[in-house]
């Protein structure tokens, strides 16, 4: 059985959010829950059945994604199961915080802007946290239902996949460009590393090609590996324009070259997140050809991508 698609209104620039439900024998499933508004809030009580609803899956916690999941938790008797990653994110939020203005800092960003920044994410209204949930990669095997870590958008993006269908989230949206968040990773320490994770998710993702693709923003998709390709053809289009300013700039200094007008404050964090994305692609470009060529797309960019390639060897020439 494939889900079922809900589509529920979002003040967001992202528009419209879908969440699906889907019900097997034993169990009332919702994965994601819309955004922590009121039209959110509606369509929970409108289309769910909360008197059966027993699993709430999250595929990332992002606003629109999981605003309800809180406001689930409290009152139904389901169990929301949250990505680890979020989990984290929430368990140990000042470290993160803390660390993700430290990160701002060594791309060479003034003090103002960090404060502006901090100000920015402590004036935005989450939405309320579950006081108990589960780990959504340890779904209960009863369900029948596979769990894909995919990060690349954020660090803790998660693919629900059934016999014959997939919940994609933001993985997979058709003529999106997904910007790869800035963030830290509290597992290992340090920077979250989105483009090397992206290398390794689109494999998987590659994997999905037979299925139903169920996603989170717009209706449909053309194809898994064309929406693969969308992705990786404007990293390397915007990255051709911007390579002659990378190596030897900081990313705060590549925002104040290339894009001198743009001044609300997390809209550089999210330019920002994407030229370290790129900076770290021409650092590995093998990453991403190996995983390319791995799922038979690497032919169809390859023009574009060795352009790129040899424009940076004529700059390294040029400076050398």
């Amino acid at each position: 059985m494939i889900p079922t698609q809900h589509t529920v209104e979002t003040p967001y620039m992202v528009g419209p959010v879908h969440v699906y439900t889907l019900e097997l024998e034993d169990a009332y499933i919702l994965i994601d829950t819309g955004p922590a508004t009121p039209a959110g809030q509606a369509f929970v009580q409108e289309q769910v059945d909360l008197d059966r609803l027993s699993h709430v899956l999250i595929t990332h916690c992002h606003i629109d994604h999981y605003g309800q999941a809180g406001w689930l938790a409290a009152n139904s008797d389901a169990v929301v199961y949250l990505p680890r990653r979020d989990i984290l994110k929430h368990e140990l939020k000042t470290r993160r915080m803390e660390g993700l203005f430290a990160l701002v800092a060594e791309l060479g960003f003034t003090e103002p802007y960090v404060e502006q920044l901090r100000e920015r994410f402590s004036s935005t209204m989450m939405p309320l946290f579950p006081e108990q949930y589960g780990v959504a990669e340890h779904l209960p095997a009863a369900l029948g239902i596979e769990v894909l870590e995919c990060p690349g958008h954020s660090q803790s993006d998660l693919v629900f996949v059934g016999d014959d269908w997939a919940v994609t989230g933001d993985t997979l949206l058709r003529g999106v460009f997904q910007s790869p968040l800035l963030d830290v990773d509290l597992e290992r320490g340090g920077r979250f590393k989105n483009y090397e994770a992206y290398c390794s998710s689109i494999v998987k993702l590659a994997g999905l090609a037979t299925k139903t693709i169920l996603p989170g923003h717009r209706f449909e998709i053309d194809s898994v590996g064309a929406t693969i390709l969308f992705y990786i053809s404007k990293t390397l289009q915007r990255l051709h324009r911007l390579a002659p300013y990378l190596r030897e700039r900081t990313v705060a200094q590549v925002i104040e070259d290339v894009f001198p007008t743009m001044s609300d404050s997390f809209h550089v964090y999210l330019k920002s997140s994407e030229i370290l994305f790129m900076k770290d692609l021409l650092e590995q470009p093998e990453l991403l050809s190996s995983a390319l060529t791995q799922i038979d797309l690497y032919d169809q960019v390859a023009e574009l991508f060795e352009s790129v390639l040899d424009q940076e060897l004529r700059l390294d020439g040029y400076r050398n």
